[in-house]
């Protein structure tokens, strides 16, 4: 079994009978669209992980690995600040290359500072956004009745490469723009299913000129 196989089944807890091959019966592989729930990775957002990973067919999401399950345990948090929680995990099929992605939710009560980190680009979403060709972060406020209305609350996904750390492959302006395209899909499906206000600022599609 593949790594990423190995560490989809640790990390869901998948069960079930297992063949010969020690393949779950319930294993899948689906398009970048059905990953996390179904509803947070757009066709721009899938075309940008196979920039990213280099396919376009993806182990699929265990079941707490949704929008709506991420936005209730930011609900559950709030007020609490947090640090890196799980929203989603990418994974490449089995038999195919190893690539691990991350997805992470993060509650701030204050608005990002400006950030002079050279590895990063700024673009114009959100509250601030920041893009690398291995990662991306973007913030946006969000006001919301699930978060008592408050004008404080700030939201913070990041998409990451995970596992063992690796130099980044192909036109570093295409991942930079590919890992910024994830980030904002699933930051504004974030936003619609907190029912933040004016979707947290978020525009529809990304915008990816440097700010």
């Amino acid at each position: 079994m593949s790594v990423a196989a190995s560490l989809l089944l640790a990390v869901t807890g998948c069960g079930g009978e297992e063949d010969k091959d020690e393949v779950p019966d319930d294993y899948k592989v689906v398009a970048g669209t059905q990953l996390c729930g179904g509803n947070a990775i757009s066709p721009d957002a899938a075309k940008a992980l196979k920039v990213i990973t280099g396919s376009s067919r993806f182990e699929a999401s265990g079941e707490k690995y949704t929008v709506k399950q991420a936005a209730a345990d930011l609900v559950d948090a709030y007020p609490l600040t947090t640090l890196f929680e799980d929203a989603c995990r990418v994974y490449t099929p089995r038999d195919t290359p190893d690539f691990e992605l991350r997805i992470t939710w993060d509650l701030h009560d204050q608005a990002p500072t400006s950030t002079a980190d050279p590895d990063f680009t700024v673009l114009k979403m959100g509250e601030e956004t920041l893009t690398a060709p291995d990662k991306a972060i973007i913030t946006f406020a969000c006001q919301s009745h699930k978060l008592g209305n408050s004008d404080g609350v700030h939201i913070a996904i990041a998409v990451r490469r995970d596992g063992m750390p690796y130099p980044p492959e192909g036109d570093t302006e295409a991942l930079k723009d590919a890992y910024a395209t994830v980030a904002h899909s699933f930051a504004l499906a974030m936003a619609k299913e907190l029912g933040c206000k004016n979707n947290g600022g978020l525009p529809a599609k990304p915008v990816l000129d440097p700010a």
